[in-house]
């Protein structure tokens, strides 16, 4: 089960965080090779609003094409199959590095967009399979801390996309193309790795209605004496749905016995992008700054940053199954509004006195601790628990495209909210982070140690009335 984790992991949600990383290390280099392309073959400099315009479609380009991964990585999963459909992910992740690799010999910057747009696909395909197949291959006792490897890979995505853009590794002007280009690595891993482990044993049965591979599975994954349990979890579900084909995502917004559900999918996304993360990571290096960092030293303290969400993202996953979804998601929201009120005081009173930015700079990483703790960490697997068999892809893929569509608003509006508030940005993302905490506490019911059945008659509750 661990090394399925892994194997699935490598070529999925870290290909997302390590992409996310990646991009901000070869920013001057990239500027160069765009005026370099623009003056060769147009024979003019390359005006700087154009320049501009250029840059950011290079990197906003990638959630563009997350969103598509998004809507796309539901009905490969039920077609190809959870493994399946990560398999043929990495074919778009090697042709997207090697487009992006090719880009400044063959001096076409094109090149470049189109390779950032399809590792964007790769990783909106990634962040919704991945989750299904951990979800569904987990046993109950341990399915919080196996769905918790979605989010440790992708912390590791970014730690390690920060570690390899340092100017003394790839992150220097002769490789920042390798840089943006290595990401076929973890593509590679995957296709040596992953097939030698079996498909989800849930979507043998139930959507193939194959029984002879889903106890072969199972007893890969849980061993000849420990299988029959979970069978039989999966046989009442197969029961239950009585042959219902897997649901389109229009479908669960008709379906009143998911209401609820489907509004917390849309609430949790939507609290985890606008939680005010960006706005830490965006202030992070002015407050380093002015911590008296030299600016050459930044880049080694923003690995700091990486670090933290890493180990929240272990720590996470080690205490879920122990203390239970709820507390950990409505403490981490709380716990970031508390750093949202220190941080505003500490800004606005940064030049008063010397050992301010100091807390500034302790809130920061306390901010990011908080944020790995419950938010960055739960809100995937919560996901995967609270939908069944038959309308999980299609809410994976509902949850996927807030997702992407919150990442771009935010990267769109976020410069403007902080033009426009200045410190006081971070009121807007404390009322926020309180508005979704007392949301879970209200609505929410704890899934620890429950079945997919069990979780789904818990909101039969809210859906339908107490009757």
């Amino acid at each position: 089960l661990f090394l399925a984790v892994c194997a699935v992991g490598i070529g999925g949600t870290f290909q997302y965080g390590y992409n996310v990383s990646i991009i901000n290390a070869p920013t001057q280099h990239i500027h160069r090779f765009l005026n370099e392309t623009w003056a060769s073959r147009y024979h003019k400099e390359l005006n700087p609003d154009l320049l501009t315009f250029l840059w950011s479609v290079i990197a906003s380009v990638f959630s563009l094409g997350g969103l598509c991964g998004a809507l796309i990585g539901g009905s490969m999963a039920i077609r190809l199959g959870r493994k399946g459909a990560l398999l043929m992910n990495n074919i778009i992740a090697i042709l997207a590095s090697i487009l992006m690799g090719i880009s400044f010999p063959t001096g076409l910057f094109e090149l470049l967009i189109a390779g950032r747009f399809l590792i964007g696909i790769n990783s909106g395909i990634g962040i919704c399979v991945q989750p299904l197949y951990i979800g569904e291959v987990a046993p109950k006792h341990l399915r919080g801390g196996m769905a918790m490897g979605s989010s440790i890979f992708l912390t590791g995505g970014i730690l390690t996309g920060q570690i390899i853009g340092l100017r003394e590794l790839l992150g220097g002007e002769t490789y920042w193309p390798l840089l943006l280009s290595s990401s076929c690595f973890p593509a590679f891993a995957q296709l040596l790795f992953l097939p030698w482990f079996p498909e989800s044993p849930r979507y043998l049965l139930i959507d193939r209605g194959d029984e002879l591979s889903c106890a072969k599975a199972l007893k890969r994954f849980h061993g000849s004496s420990e299988y029959q349990k979970e069978m039989e979890d999966i046989q009442r579900e197969c029961f239950a749905l009585d042959g219902e084909k897997p649901k389109k995502p229009w479908q669960l917004f008709t379906d009143r016995g998911v209401r609820w559900q489907l509004i917390t999918v849309i609430v949790m996304t939507m609290g985890q992008q606008l939680s005010g993360i960006n706005a830490i990571y965006f202030y992070a290096t002015y407050i380093f700054e002015q911590a008296g960092i030299s600016a050459e030293k930044i880049p080694y303290v923003t690995l700091g940053t990486g670090a933290c969400e890493c180990l929240t993202a272990l720590t996470c996953g080690l205490l879920i199954d122990y203390v239970g979804r709820r507390y950990l998601i409505i403490g981490g929201y709380l716990l970031m509004t508390l750093w949202s009120i220190v941080l505003t005081f500490s800004l606005t009173y940064q030049e008063l006195y010397s050992w301010v930015p100091y807390v500034s700079m302790a809130s920061i990483f306390a901010f990011i601790l908080s944020f790995g703790l419950g938010p960055g960490g739960i809100t995937n697997t919560l996901i995967a628990e609270l939908f069944i068999q038959s309308s999980r892809p299609a809410a994976y893929m509902i949850g996927g495209t807030i997702s992407w569509i919150s990442f771009f608003t935010i990267g769109m509006l976020f410069p403007f909210i902080v033009n426009g508030l200045k410190q006081y940005c971070f009121l807007v993302f404390l009322l926020e982070c309180s508005l979704v905490a007392a949301f879970i506490f209200l609505v929410i019911p704890e899934t620890k140690n429950k079945s997919f059945l069990e979780i789904e008659k818990e909101f039969h509750k809210l859906n339908f009335g107490r009757n």
